[in-house]
């Protein structure tokens, strides 16, 4: 049986550079950052970890509940799409889908990601939380200055993303440990689910950010989603750099999250 609580690798303190001056506006400008030395997930909370959360708190189970904004808003067809997509990864009756005990859950709001951080936290005694947006991707790039972790072009022996939009239907998400890790030993950070992040969005935040362990703003209307999930097949959305803001109500077949922790 998998492992029940995520496992963590330390990052070193270090500096990085931070966006990409040729990527989207709200990835510019690119700027040095300075990060404290934390803890982050190897890999994405898995459907078994989130299990044990959801049999120890009574958590709401992943499901299609209330219809998120972005799709509430997009007529019939999306709505069934949606629905569609999302049923083999729904929890039925709350049980787990146990073929997929060992890939990233998905189906979760932020609301739901910080939930579990919360109750990691009591169980732990220790700090646990979502990543910034800046731990986040320092983590991805692992010292590198490419535009993914292994480099600037995109190779789907190394992450799972779809090289043809058509071949949706017959995807999906994957273990979180057939790829090889990064540099820093992180898993999935391109590819296989979107992560919630801790940070509100603000397009023009880069512009004012400190220079040193950045937060992001302290309210907003969008949350923010970093890695590019499995259904990704734009290569500018698999980069370490983009930050993909939705409203936080969000979830979707796609999304997940993975873990952070401070260390003194």
């Amino acid at each position: 049986m998998p492992d029940t609580l995520p496992e963590t690798v330390r990052i070193a303190a270090g500096q990085f550079i931070m966006g990409a001056d040729d990527g989207e506006e709200d990835e510019r400008p690119a700027h040095v950052v300075a990060i404290d030395p934390f803890e982050i997930g190897v890999h994405p909370v898995t459907v078994a970890q989130y299990a044990r959360f959801l049999r120890e708190t009574g958590h709401r189970p992943p499901a299609v509940h209330e219809l998120p904004l972005i799709v509430a808003t997009g007529g019939r067809d999306r709505e069934h799409a949606f629905r569609a997509a999302a049923a083999a990864y729904a929890w039925v009756d709350g049980l787990q889908p146990e073929e997929r005990a060992d890939h990233p859950v998905t189906l979760v709001r932020w609301e739901d990601a910080f939930a579990y951080c919360q109750w990691l936290t009591s169980l732990l005694g220790r700090p646990v939380r979502l990543a910034t947006e800046a731990e986040w991707e320092y983590a991805a790039r692992a010292g590198s200055t490419d535009r993914l972790p292994w480099g600037d072009a995109l190779d789907p022996s190394r992450a799972n993303f779809l090289l043809n939009p058509h071949d949706r239907a017959a995807a999906g998400t994957t273990p979180v440990h057939r790829y090889e890790p990064n540099a820093f030993g992180v898993c999935d950070v391109i590819g296989n689910v979107w992560e919630w992040v801790s940070a509100w969005y603000a397009a023009d935040y880069y512009t004012r950010s400190p220079e040193r362990n950045p937060r992001g703003p302290s309210r907003g209307a969008l949350r923010v989603l970093r890695g590019g999930g499995w259904p990704t097949s734009d290569p500018k959305m698999l980069t370490c750099s983009y930050r993909h803001k939705v409203p936080p109500d969000t979830y979707s077949y796609s999304i997940g999250f993975r873990i952070a922790c401070p260390v003194d």
